[in-house]
């Protein structure tokens, strides 16, 4: 996941940083006494509640506190500002100041003698990659949604001083730069603060180096693992490791990791939610102890947030550079900052092995099951749906949308897309080029160059960049301006079936001669079922007139009562065929009877060419190893 807003931003926003301090080193910052000051304690662990107390440098006018109402990683608006109690500040002396708020996000301090005090307590009860969470057994803290920053020190260092309660065996993991004392680390901005997540517990820390070509070692990594039951580490190291190296493989090299090492923060535990964030030297992964245990759910979200080290962290969309945190951050480009990830979270598995070709063609299945026949993507182009994350990205509305049939996830939409620039220009090239190179040379051109303050990047790309490097890449400007203006841009569908058929896959009906209504969102009320959400016009339903908020009660005078029910009947007639159907319309007492067209049920699978008795030629053979072989050690 990651960030978006336009290059017209106010200049005080959080990280636009020119003359940032440099680095003592490349594996810390120099500490200071200057700067901005956190001091984290747990007086009220059983409440959620965790102290926040903030030491500013002297400075002359007014202060403004800011909380942030975004987060790196996430697109939509979150106001964190909702959990905040008694702000209270001070002077250098202990007296008490006045603490104005002019907007729900910001307080102000009007009038002080120049060094500054200000101590605030905040609520935090959700363990996953966006928000803060407290209780007895950890601090699972995004920065964002706990600690308040000041407007115009954005590009003064911090230190953040964590103090654990007492006895609890708290100790740090966090891709904050290290300092002499444990529990004591620093920021050089405050882009690389809002950027680095921080896990406070008894958590177990395994370290590792994944190989490298020549017989070497790779970067420092770290899992720190905070289960809730026991946890298979060896399997998880070595999980990590084997996909770490394969991610390398992919760009030829691992990215420059600020602090020299990289963090994999893991908290599995019964109150966490399911989820994964992607940070610069760093992520974050979430789940209950059963994702744990039974799934391998860690590797799946490992190899997603791992990939984003260098897509989108580092090889980041110009509409995500700089990240504002006080406003939405929309993308037309994250159809390839997450939706190519999602791809290579998926091959990486299949290559590394943690996955079976049966587990993987499963994946592909689903994600084709949704692209397929989309009315969405009549809609809106892929490009559109990115810029759709502000509204789907979290927040969830009150009022109804027709979403269910006008959105399709970026994820989903960009993976598709992933899985078709990838097999196309294998075919296109003859095997010599494929969605390997096009990634290692938007990694070349703009997630490689130097010289940006740290946590923020040097060359952020367009979508003209886009499309120069896949020309590049395919050594046909034609070739690349057709993928993006149809696919991309446009409202086609790549031919998948082609594609797969290249490397000796089928895709074929789940269900053949089996008859559909299409997808029909349904929920029980009363004695029949109800329409639960607006019908795409084209759907069997929608043309026969039904809509949303009206109950199905009857098929061909069979009465309905559960979605059972209505199943069985209308398998009872083939595709092409028509049925009664009675509902109740919304409002309206007098029950009424339309035709319905019968349609096939549109799932496909994704299968291999020998399960269903054929030979594999020679070229699907070498075509199917050189998409899905290992490149890594």
């Amino acid at each position: 996941m990651t960030p978006a807003t336009a290059v017209s931003r106010r200049c005080s926003i959080a990280v636009v940083l020119f003359g940032c301090i440099a680095l003592a080193g490349s594996h810390g910052v120099a500490e200071t006494a200057s700067g901005v000051h956190y001091r984290l304690t747990f007086p009220e662990v059983r409440q959620r509640i965790m102290q926040v107390d903030l030491t500013i440098p002297a400075s002359a006018g007014p202060v403004e506190l800011v909380m942030s109402r975004s987060s790196p990683g996430r697109y939509a608006l979150h106001e964190f500002a909702k959990n905040v109690l008694d702000v209270q500040a001070s002077d250098d002396a202990g007296r008490t100041l006045a603490v104005e708020r002019p907007a729900s996000h910001r307080w102000l301090v009007p009038a002080h003698d120049g060094g500054l005090r200000v101590r605030y307590r905040i609520y935090g009860d959700r363990v996953d990659g966006t928000y803060l969470a407290i209780d007895e057994t950890h601090a699972h803290i995004n920065a964002p949604a706990a600690l308040m920053w000041v407007r115009g020190l954005e590009t003064t260092p911090a230190t953040v001083q964590i103090v654990p309660p007492p006895e609890s065996g708290w100790h740090v993991a966090t891709q904050l730069f290290k300092t002499a004392d444990p529990f004591t680390f620093t920021a050089p901005n405050l882009a690389y603060l809002a950027d680095s997540p921080i896990e406070v517990s008894r958590h177990v820390l395994r370290t590792f180096r994944p190989p490298v070509a020549g017989g070497g070692q790779g970067p420092l990594m770290s899992l720190a693992l905070h289960a809730g039951s026991a946890a298979n580490e060896d399997r998880y190291v070595d999980g990590l490791t084997r996909i770490v190296s394969e991610e390398a493989a992919i760009f030829g090299e691992y990215a420059p990791f600020d602090g020299g090492e990289y963090t994999f923060l893991a908290d599995y535990l019964p109150s966490a939610t399911g989820d994964g964030m992607e940070h610069r030297n760093s992520s974050v992964l979430t789940g209950n102890p059963a994702m744990s245990e039974s799934s391998r759910f860690l590797l799946d979200t490992a190899a997603h947030e791992f990939f984003h080290s260098w897509n989108v962290e580092r090889i980041r969309p110009r509409t995500l550079e700089p990240f504002d945190l006080e406003a939405t951050n929309p993308s037309g480009e994250l159809w390839l900052a997450e939706g190519l990830t999602t791809y290579y979270e998926k091959l990486v598995l299949q290559r590394t092995r943690l996955a079976t070709l049966s587990e993987t063609l499963q994946e592909w299945s689903a994600v084709l099951n949704q692209v397929l026949g989309s009315p969405a993507i009549r809609r809106r182009s892929a490009e559109a749906m990115s810029r759709m994350a502000p509204f789907v990205d979290g927040p969830r509305p009150l009022d109804r949308t027709n979403w269910n049939y006008s959105y399709l996830s970026y994820y989903v939409h960009g993976a598709a897309l992933g899985l078709a620039l990838d097999l196309s220009l294998r075919e296109h090239t003859g095997g010599r080029h494929t969605l390997d190179d096009f990634m290692r040379a938007m990694w070349l051109h703009h997630g490689r160059p130097r010289g940006a303050p740290v946590g923020t990047v040097a060359a952020p790309y367009t979508m003209d960049d886009v499309r120069a490097r896949l020309a590049e890449v395919s050594g046909d400007a034609a070739f690349a301006d057709a993928f993006i203006a149809k696919y991309v841009q446009g409202h086609d569908t790549p031919d998948f079936a082609h594609l797969l058929a290249l490397a000796g896959l089928r895709v074929r009906k789940a269900a053949p001669g089996r008859g559909s209504l299409g997808q029909v969102p349904l929920v029980r009320s009363g004695s029949g079922l109800r329409i639960a959400a607006p019908l795409a016009p084209g759907s069997p339903l929608g043309d026969a007139g039904v809509a949303e908020d009206d109950e199905i009660v009857a098929v061909d005078g069979h009465e309905v009562t559960g979605p059972d029910v209505l199943e069985r009947e209308i398998q009872r007639h083939a595709p092409g065929s028509r049925l009664a159907l009675q509902f109740v319309p919304r409002g309206a007492g007098a029950p009424r009877t339309v035709d319905v067209s019968v349609i096939e049920y549109p799932a496909v699978v994704v299968a291999p060419a020998e399960s269903l008795g054929e030979a594999l030629t020679p070229e699907q053979r070498a075509f199917r190893d050189s998409w899905l072989s290992k490149r890594g050690l």
